[in-house]
């Protein structure tokens, strides 16, 4: 299954076993299908039902600190918890190494999850 199946599946079994879990999102800049065009010169662009034009953007990113969880929340007696998911092949980014070793140091508990055995096995302490 894939990284981000796998983090559903055990979003809704770690609810079913009475814990809060959410979802961290975090994102740069605009979405679109099509693919951006940064304008060099003056052009004539056609604009489609739908569209949005933004003149002079720019990108910007909003969300959680570089390294925190895919997901988070409270076990049913109250503990914080912090999970990121990888698939079986997946590898840690030294800040997702060091988040995780942060929350441990605080007393929450945190891991890394390739399986919903393994969320449990986290939240298991």
């Amino acid at each position: 299954m894939t990284e981000g199946g796998e983090m559903r599946r055990g979003m809704v079994e770690l609810s079913k076993d009475g814990h809060t879990i959410f979802r961290a999102n975090v994102g740069t800049g605009w979405a679109s299908s099509a693919p951006p065009i940064k304008a060099t010169r003056p052009m004539q662009v056609m604009l489609m039902p739908g569209d949005v034009l933004l003149r002079a953007a720019r990108p910007f990113s909003s969300g959680l600190p570089p390294g925190f969880g895919d997901t988070f929340g409270f076990t049913y007696d109250v503990r914080p918890f912090f999970i990121e998911w990888k698939s079986a092949s997946g590898r840690l980014r030294p800040e997702q190494k060091a988040f995780i070793a942060a929350m441990q140091a605080r007393g929450a508990l945190a891991g890394v999850a390739r399986s919903v055995d393994e969320a449990k096995n986290i939240l298991a302490g």
